[in-house]
């Protein structure tokens, strides 16, 4: 009897690496990479130039019907001067730089493009500072603009150039809501995830349901309304504001302080939601 015997093949294995640990040095090194993308993203938007249009047609055409119409404060009978009028139309600039925000994050679910996003990009945390420095970005130049805009519709109107001692304050203050207004609608936009339904929330709140609220509710509850902080950065008073709610309104500072909670909320629950959400 012949036995016959094999040689054992030996099995070679691989060492096994350690999983990759992504630092925090690492997400700070790819934000100038996702910075150009979003800028090469916004100039894309055909959203982007109507918007800025936008803005400047309405600080001239608004500033030049206050001069040419109404001429005089209905609650002082003061004759309106160009130091009052020029930040007029800021309040429209903040809407619609949250308007503007919204499509920074929404554009890209609607073209389906947030995978391909997430995949050059993993860490999320980057995109959405990304998209936040740009809408700041963003909306400096919107407030910049409405506010130029402003001053030369009321020029156009024949309107004097008045007390000129607060408007370095107040235009400093409206700047600062306009750049902050792009990241509460990132935040939005992160939440609801659809250009027209942000948009029209958005919209809607500012421009309707917060004046229905301000008429009923308490003035002490509606002070704490988001677009309530907005017009008191600016110095104004809207529509839905009476005796009571300008007499309980916040300082400047307290309204900033607000302001600037709604985002933190707005952007921590669309953090949350796209850390959870899967892209593909």
């Amino acid at each position: 009897m012949t036995i016959t015997t094999f040689p054992t093949t030996a099995t070679r294995t691989e060492p096994r690496l350690p999983p990759a640990i992504r630092k925090g040095s690492d997400d700070v090194a790819a934000l100038p990479a996702a910075l150009r993308s979003e800028w090469i993203k916004l100039r894309s938007l055909r959203s982007t130039p109507a918007l800025l249009g936008a803005v400047v047609i309405i600080g001239v055409l608004l500033s030049w019907v206050v001069a040419t119409f109404v001429k005089t404060d209905p609650d002082t009978h003061k004759v309106l001067t160009i130091g009052e009028t020029f930040i007029f139309s800021t309040w429209l600039t903040t809407v619609l730089a949250v308007v503007m925000g919204t499509l920074l994050f929404t554009s890209e679910v609607q073209h389906g493009t947030l995978a391909t996003v997430v995949t050059t990009q993993p860490a999320r945390a980057v995109i959405v500072a990304a998209k936040a420095a740009i809408g700041c970005c963003l909306g400096l130049a919107m407030g910049i603009a409405g506010m130029a805009a402003g001053f030369g519709g009321a020029v156009l109107g024949g309107l004097e150039l008045g007390d000129t001692s607060g408007s370095l304050t107040t235009a400093l203050w409206g700047l600062l809501l306009t750049s902050l207004a792009p990241v509460l609608g990132l935040g939005i936009g992160m939440i609801i995830r659809h250009s027209a339904g942000a948009a029209a929330t958005v919209l809607v709140w500012a421009l309707v349901i917060e004046n229905l609220v301000k008429g009923f509710a308490p003035a002490n509850f509606s002070r704490f309304l988001p677009f309530s902080a907005a017009t008191g950065l600016l110095g104004i008073k809207s529509a839905g504001d009476n005796a009571k709610t300008m007499a309980a309104a916040l300082t400047r500072i307290e309204d900033a302080f607000l302001f600037s909670g709604y985002i933190v909320l707005a952007l921590a629950i669309g953090t949350a939601l796209l850390y959870r959400t899967d892209t593909n």
